[in-house]
Order: C-alpha cells, then sequence, then structure tokens
C-alpha cells in the first residue's frame, strides 16, 4: 500500500475529526444535561424516577446504533465512505438543533417526552453510521506507518465533545440565574449545533474517498452490501465477536463509567455542587487527550493487543475501588471544604483516563485492521455500535438501576467491573494482533 500524502492527510483528518466531533458533541451534550431533563420532561414526585427515565432516554439513542451501523455500514461498502458521512453528519445536526425548540412537559404533557425520545433515536441511527465508520475511513487514509499514533486523535473527539459541552453548561449556569437555564438556558447548547453542523458540511464537501475504496473500484471488486457475508464468513464472524467483546464493548464501558457516569455520579451519589463536578469532568477530560496520543503511539511500538489488554485489566482492578474511594472523598470535602480532598478526586479521575486511553488509543487503527477492505466498513460499524449502544450506552441506566435496586449506591459497578475482567482473559487468548496489516488486502 503506498504511503499517504502528509498534507492530504491532515486534511482529511481535519475534516473527519471535525464531523466526528459534532456527531459526539450532539449526542452527549444529552448526557451532560440528563439531570436538567428529568424534571423538564418526565416530571416525578421521585427525583429518582425523573433521572432513570432521562436516563433511559438517553440509552434509547444508544440502543438504535446497531441499526444506524447495518444500514449506513453497508452503504458505505456499497457507495463509498465519503457520501456516507454527508448523510449522518445531515441527520446528527437536524435531530439535535430540533431539540433546542423541544416545548417541556409543562407545555404540551406526555408529548415532549414522545418528540424527545424521536429525536434521540435520529440521533442514535446517525452516530451508527458515523462512529466506527469514521475510524475506517481515517484508517484507510493514514497509509502504512503509525496508523495507532495518526489515528488516535479520532479518539479524542469524544472527550472533546463532552468537554467543549460541559464548558458551555458551566458557562451558562455561571452567568444565568436557576430560573433562567431552567427556561431557556439548557436550550444554547443545542442551538450551537446548528453553526457547527453548517461548519462540518463545509469543511467534508471536500473530502475524498479512500484509497482503499479507490482500488477496490479499479480493479472491479464487486461493492455491494457485505452485511450478510460477513456473518458467514467464520473468520470475520469471530473477529467481528472479538471487536465487540474486548475491545469496542469494553471502551465503551470505560467510556460511559468514566466519561459520562462518573460526572452523573459526583452530583447524585455523593452530592458534590454541579459547578465542582464540571470542573473536575473538564480536568479529567483535558488529562485523557495526551494519555490517548501516547497510548496510539505505544500501540505502534508494541502492538495493539498488548497495549488494549493492560488497560482492561487496569479498568477491572480499578473502577469498583475508585468509585468507593470518590464517595468517600467527596463526603470528607463537603465536611471540611478542603480544597486537598479535591485534588485527590483529580487524582482518581487521572486514573481512570488512563485505563480508558490505553484501550481507545489503538482502538481506531485497530477496528480496521481485523478485517478485509471489501466488507470492512460493515464488518467493523456493526458490532462497534452494537458494543457502544447496548453496552456502554446503557451502563448509566443499568449502573443506576442496580444501585438502587440494592440500595447501595456503587453496587452496581460490579457490573462493568466483570465485564472488563471477562473481556481481559478473551482478548489475551484470541485478539490477534494487527499493527502490521496490509489494509488493501
Amino acid at each position: 500500500m503506498t504511503k499517504s500524502d502528509p498534507h492530504s492527510y491532515r486534511k482529511v483528518a481535519v475534516a473527519a475529526c471535525f464531523g466526528t466531533f459534532l456527531e459526539w458533541y450532539d449526542f452527549l451534550t444529552f448526557a451532560t444535561l440528563a439531570v436538567i431533563f428529568g424534571p423538564l420532561f418526565f416530571p416525578s414526585s421521585d427525583p429518582n424516577t425523573a433521572l432513570l427515565a432521562s436516563l433511559a432516554t438517553f440509552g434509547v439513542g444508544m440502543v438504535v446504533r446497531p441499526l444506524g451501523a447495518a444500514f449506513f455500514g453497508s452503504l458505505g461498502d456499497r457507495i463509498g465512505r465519503k457520501p456516507v458521512f454527508m448523510m449522518t453528519i445531515s441527520l446528527m445536526g437536524v435531530a439535535t438543533v430540533s431539540v433546542g425548540f423541544l416545548p417541556t412537559y409543562a407545555d404540551i404533557g406526555i408529548w415532549a417526552a414522545v418528540l424527545l425520545v424521536g429525536l434521540r433515536l435520529l440521533q442514535g441511527l446517525s452516530a451508527g453510521g458515523e462512529i466506527g465508520g469514521s475510524a475506517v475511513y481515517l484508517t484507510e487514509h493514514a497509509g502504512q506507518e503509525n496508523r495507532g499514533f495518526k489515528t488516535s486523535f479520532l479518539q479524542l473527539m469524544g472527550p472533546l465533545g463532552i468537554l467543549v459541552s460541559t464548558i458551555q453548561v458551566a458557562l451558562l449556569r455561571h452567568y444565568l440565574s436557576d430560573d433562567q437555564f431552567q427556561s431557556w438556558g439548557w436550550r444554547v447548547p443545542f442551538w450551537m449545533s446548528l453553526l457547527l453542523l453548517i461548519i462540518a458540511f463545509w469543511i467534508r464537501r471536500s473530502l475524498e474517498e479512500t484509497p482503499v475504496f479507490l482500488e477496490l473500484s479499479k480493479h472491479g471488486a464487486k461493492v455491494e452490501s457485505q452485511l450478510i457475508n460477513n456473518f458467514k464468513n467464520p473468520e470475520i464472524r469471530k473477529r467481528m465477536f472479538l471487536l465487540f467483546f474486548c475491545v469496542s464493548s469494553s471502551g465503551a464501558i470505560l467510556f460511559f463509567c468514566v466519561q459520562v457516569y462518573t460526572a452523573i455520579f459526583l452530583k447524585t451519589a455523593a452530592h458534590l455542587p454541579s459547578a465542582l463536578v464540571d470542573q473536575l469532568s473538564i480536568y479529567a477530560t483535558l488529562v485523557l487527550f495526551p494519555l490517548t496520543i501516547f497510548t496510539g503511539w505505544l500501540s505502534d511500538k508494541v502492538g495493539r493487543k498488548p497495549v488494549v489488554v493492560c488497560g482492561l485489566i487496569f479498568g477491572a482492578v480499578l473502577i469498583y475501588p475508585a468509585f468507593e474511594i470518590l464517595q468517600i472523598l467527596s463526603a470528607q470535602y463537603l465536611q471540611s471544604s478542603n480544597d486537598v480532598f479535591v485534588v485527590q478526586i483529580g487524582l482518581i479521575l487521572t486514573a481512570l483516563s488512563l485505563s480508558l486511553a490505553l484501550v481507545i488509543g489503538p482502538q481506531s487503527a485497530l477496528l480496521a485492521e481485523l478485517f478485509p477492505a471489501k466488507n470492512r466498513n460493515s464488518a467493523a460499524t456493526l458490532p462497534h455500535n452494537l458494543a457502544a449502544g447496548w453496552i456502554g450506552g446503557l451502563l448509566p441506566l443499568i449502573v443506576t438501576g442496580l444501585n438502587q435496586w440494592s440500595g447501595n449506591s456503587i453496587a452496581g459497578l460490579w457490573y462493568p467491573t466483570v465485564f472488563l475482567g471477562c473481556g481481559a482473559v478473551v482478548a489475551l487468548l484470541y485478539l490477534p494482533e494487527t499493527k502490521k496489516t496490509d489494509l488493501l488486502l
């Protein structure tokens, strides 16, 4: 495979990453505002019930992601990676901007919740086509050398989406009164999506089709949907399972534990002030950036498999005691207002971020390297989005529900702990090393 032109690759990377940032920003703004959406769209005398309903609505968007992956992934194998990108970015942008104009329960009753769920379904379908497909697109442009490092930047778009969303919400809370924020301030991040959509669409217009897809087309390779064929081929089927269970599911669990559920936990179970939690979330995200790039680079040196396996083991060992310590430190801070406890909380968040970075740093490259060129898009996007949607996306709901059922605010964290442990064992035994894979084959 020919080496990629550095200038051309930078152009492709900026376009692909910005579009993926918008997808994550749109998709995760809802998670940032999950606590706000409860009373606005699901009023209840029990705040826990309203929170669960809000988290369930967030989960709905994740559950339908595999449907979007199946449809758009197959379409990407048939008509090319670029046209699918234009479709998914448009669908996500329109759905997200519409959330900003939704009437609340106080205005139209139960229809407010119905419309919100409908827009979350559209967001989920769009994210299914974008997230995973973007990894294939960028990796196929990256060339043969240093793919882990080059594609690790794509993994920053999820944390960056949360970071921008969190900063917006923090600034709005700072400059608006509680009544103003509840009335209209929460809508601003969704309105901002319109500007971001215009920028992303303009940038993506100049994208080129990947060299791999062009080479397949030039040699007369069939560019039809390969989705059914993927399940008929035992080797591809095996690799789809390994991607689903060991890489994508575990990465999604770590992502939602570290980047989504941590903030919810600190605000609700640990009762820390929202402003402080927002600051801690921003810190944890900023720490994640260099760690992710480093682990992507490291996977080019030592291999994808050892880096990912280390992340799974570290996450399995760390998650439960980390949240237990976070709860203790939060209680001590509330009693004394001593900033030393805030620093210690920050160190715990740093360790959690490292476990996440070890899995997601090599993930984009690994996701594409596992599969042959002609069916790569569909084979990679379906298990990746199935994992993110059904395993990772439902994690906040499942963990919160288990906590409430058991009466223990951290009991539900045994779910991600056991899952990561099993993923580590399976990956150690069966996950192949892929860093030297020729993507044209």
